[in-house]
C-alpha cells in the first residue's frame, strides 16, 4: 500500500491530467471554436448577412450583450474538463473590453461647449409636466423630444418655455432651446407606405455663443420582431436613408442630430446617417426599455463636433430614459 502522501500526489496528477493531459487538446474543440467565433462576431458583426430576417442588424443592436452567450459554452467546457475550451471562453470577455472598455476611462471633467438632451417622452406618458420638470433640472442648452402629442404639448410648453423660450414643433417632434432658433422647417423622413400626416422630422438653426449649428430632430419608425419576417427594419431603414440625404445636403458646417433612431449606432441599417456623424466611441448609456435598459436607441450625433460624454438620466413617465450629451466643438 502506498503512503498517504504518495496516494495524494497520484490523485493530484490524475486530476491534472484530466485538464492538461494530451487528450484535453482534442476535447471540446467545438466549444472552443464557438467561443472564438462569438468573440469575433462581438467585435466584427459585419460579415453576418442582413438579407431577409435582418440577423445582422439584430446582432448589432444588442452587440454589447453578445459576450453573455459564452455562459453555456463555459458550462460545457467545465463539464468536458477542457482547459482549451475554458481558455477560449475568455475571448468574448476580452472582445467586450476592446469594444466598450473605453467607457470605463471616460473623463467626465473634460471641457465641453454645449449640453444636449434627447428624450422620447411617450405618447401615453401620464405626467408630461413632471417629465418636463425632470428634464429642466439637467439644465441642457438644447432639448429634443419625440412623441409629444397635441394634448401634452401645453404642459411641456408651460414648464420648459421659461428656461427654453425658443421652440420648434413639427408633428410629434419638438426642439426646445436656450438660444435663438431660425430657419425652422420640416424634414420629410416619411416612408412611402405610411399616411401623409406622419411628421417626425424637423431642422432648425441654433444661434449659440459658439456659432451656428444645424439641429435635426428625428423619430425613425419602430422595428418589430416576428417569426415570419424576423427583425422588421424596412421602414426604419427607408426613413434613415431620407434622413441621411437631408444631412448630406446640409450646408451648415456644424450639425447636431438628436432623436429616437430605434436602434444603436452599430446597426448597419442606420449607416446612411451614422457614416456622416460622430458618435461617442464605445459609449453604453442604455436608454430603452426604461424598466430594464438593454440598448441606447436614443441618439445624439454630431458633424464637425465631438460628443465628449453621454449618459442616461433617471427615469421619467416614459418607456425610454433621457440621454444627456456634452458637445465639444
Amino acid at each position: 500500500m502506498r503512503p498517504d502522501g504518495t496516494a495524494q500526489e497520484a490523485a493530484a496528477r490524475q486530476r491534472c491530467s484530466r485538464w492538461l493531459g494530451p487528450g484535453q487538446w482534442r476535447r471540446a474543440r467545438v466549444v472552443a471554436g464557438l467561443a472564438a467565433l462569438l468573440a469575433l462576431v462581438s467585435l466584427y458583426p459585419d460579415p453576418v448577412p442582413n438579407a431577409g430576417p435582418r440577423v445582422g442588424s439584430l446582432l448589432e443592436t444588442f452587440q454589447p450583450w453578445l459576450p453573455l452567450a459564452v455562459l453555456p459554452l463555459a458550462v460545457a467546457a467545465l463539464w468536458r474538463r477542457s482547459a482549451l475550451a475554458l481558455g477560449a471562453c475568455a475571448l468574448p470577455g476580452a472582445a467586450w473590453l476592446i469594444a466598450h472598455g473605453g467607457t470605463l476611462l471616460v473623463d467626465e471633467n473634460a471641457p465641453y461647449d454645449l449640453t444636449a438632451l434627447q428624450h422620447n417622452v411617450s405618447d401615453v406618458n401620464p405626467d408630461p409636466a413632471g417629465t418636463a420638470r425632470k428634464l429642466a433640472e439637467a439644465k441642457p442648452d438644447l432639448i429634443a423630444l419625440e412623441e409629444v402629442t397635441p394634448a401634452a404639448l401645453p404642459a411641456y410648453r408651460e414648464v420648459l418655455s421659461p428656461t427654453h423660450p425658443h421652440i420648434a414643433v413639427e408633428g410629434t417632434v419638438s426642439l426646445w432651446s436656450r438660444h435663438p432658433l431660425t430657419d425652422i422647417r420640416p424634414v420629410d423622413i416619411r416612408p412611402k407606405d405610411v399616411p401623409r400626416d406622419w411628421r417626425r422630422g424637423l431642422r432648425a438653426t441654433a444661434h449659440t455663443p459658439k456659432g451656428e449649428i444645424a439641429v435635426y430632430v428625428a423619430h425613425l419608425p419602430s422595428v418589430r420582431m416576428s417569426p415570419s419576417s424576423g427583425f422588421g427594419t424596412a421602414r426604419r431603414d427607408e426613413s434613415a436613408r431620407y434622413l441621411g440625404r437631408a444631412i448630406e445636403a446640409e450646408e451648415t458646417d456644424r450639425v447636431l442630430l438628436m432623436g429616437d433612431l430605434n436602434s444603436t449606432v452599430a446597426d448597419r441599417g442606420l449607416s446612411p446617417v451614422t457614416s456622416q456623424l460622430h458618435a461617442p466611441a464605445g459609449a453604453l448609456a442604455f436608454s430603452w426599455p426604461a424598466s430594464l435598459p438593454l440598448a441606447r436607441i436614443d441618439q445624439i450625433l454630431a458633424r464637425n463636433a465631438k460628443i465628449a460624454h453621454i449618459r442616461a438620466l433617471d427615469r421619467t413617465g416614459s418607456d425610454h430614459l433621457p440621454v444627456l450629451a456634452r458637445v465639444r466643438f
